[in-house]
């Protein structure tokens, strides 16, 4: 069993401190495991909102939720928006009773009553599936290739992970976007969605996939912006220099889970993946999920202008511009787009992240770093 340290902590420090926590990621990323480390299954104060048991048991949530004591946990809570307001009102009793860890499968964004009714109450923490650090540095290619999903990664065979990852695509479109209350046409959106791994890392514009789709680019639009709200695509938006140049202002797409991208891309072993067209934007991908999870920026943006310079990441933390820039090489070397971001956009450094394992100076503020090195915590930024 893979502990994740860093997630417990910080479910710790919030329940410490405020009134509603809420844990929200993908489904099947781990929610449930780290929930029942603080409260059994078993546990009068557990609610699955999968379970009729439970569901029962909410038919009058006030009566059964005001009489618990503790820390209360309610899994899957996208399922019955209608208890937001309900806990609401539990979380302003004083003395205060009990706590609440609520465990949801959806962006706020698309739970807009846990938003409007536990404004000032709720504190939101977000998870993904294992990240590098916590499956280990030496298993790197294994967890790009797979992806940090628990039941992909620790598959026994690569068929097995697969497997895993078709099903899980399918009963996102088929089961639990529908249970959202969206009426999308399941295979509309998946073939939206295998269309959507093919601009993986590219600058977003809803005219093909319309076309292709036959729809209308608001309708892809909104495709798209469901797919982020369930946590399966990154919309990277760009940073806007005050600069004379024509700069893109239109986000970069990314699927999240390097895994699934594969899966939807066809691909099915290492050996696949080494020799696809999309390899160096999958890298691309897997290194902007691993930087943004261990640095944990206060901002994160792409910069492109239409000349053609570009930067993959600009992040702002602590007051500082940092730049990255991933590149699926053995020894990158510095380009003049590197020199461009560097000048333009002031950076106080700029990190070129590639898979290997030295670490060394390509110009001043200019350096080579493997992504093992940048996840590890030793880099001070």
């Amino acid at each position: 069993m893979i502990i994740r340290n860093a997630h417990l902590q910080a479910i710790d420090i919030s329940l410490a401190r405020s009134r509603v926590t809420a844990l929200i990621g993908p489904r099947q990323c781990g929610k449930t495991t780290l929930a029942r480390q603080f409260v059994p299954p078993e546990s009068l104060n557990y609610f699955d909102l999968e379970d009729p048991v439970s569901l029962a048991r909410l038919d009058e949530p006030m009566t059964a939720l005001a009489g618990l004591t503790g820390l209360i946990v309610i899994d899957e809570i996208q399922r019955r928006p209608e208890l937001f307001p309900v806990l609401r009102v539990l979380a302003d009793r004083n003395p205060l009773p009990a706590r609440f860890l609520i465990l949801g499968s959806a962006a706020p964004e698309l739970l807009r009553q846990s938003s409007e009714s536990l404004a000032g109450r709720l504190e939101v923490i977000r998870m993904h599936g294992f990240s590098l650090k916590e499956v280990g540095q030496e298993n790197q290619p294994l967890h790009w290739q797979r992806g940090g999903f628990p039941c992909s990664y620790l598959a026994a065979a690569d068929e097995d992970s697969l497997a895993w990852r078709k099903n899980f695509a399918l009963t996102l479109v088929e089961r639990d976007i529908p249970q959202l209350g969206i009426g999308i046409p399941a295979q509309a959106l998946l073939r939206f969605w295998i269309m959507l791994a093919h601009y993986h890392g590219q600058i977003w514009n809803a005219a093909p996939p319309a076309r292709s789709l036959g729809v209308s680019e608001p309708t892809v639009r909104r495709y798209l912006d469901l797919l982020e709200g369930v946590f399966m695509v990154r919309q990277l938006q760009p940073w806007h220099a005050n600069l004379k140049k024509r700069q893109v202002k239109a986000p970069k797409v990314y699927l999240r889970d390097s895994g699934l991208l594969h899966s939807l891309l066809g691909i099915r072993s290492e050996g696949d993946l080494l020799t696809h067209p999309g390899c160096g934007a999958s890298w691309e991908g897997y290194v902007i999920e691993e930087a943004l999870s261990a640095i944990q920026p206060d901002e994160a943006y792409f910069w492109a202008t239409h000349n053609g310079a570009e930067l993959d990441l600009l992040l702002i933390k602590n007051g500082k511009r940092i730049g990255l820039e991933c590149k699926r090489a053995d020894a990158p070397r510095i380009t003049p787009s590197i020199k461009i971001a560097l000048a333009d956009l002031e950076l106080d450094r700029l990190l070129v992240i590639y898979p290997g394992n030295r670490c060394y100076s390509l110009a001043e503020q200019v350096e080579a770093l493997s992504l093992t090195e940048l996840i590890s915590g030793n880099i001070s930024l």
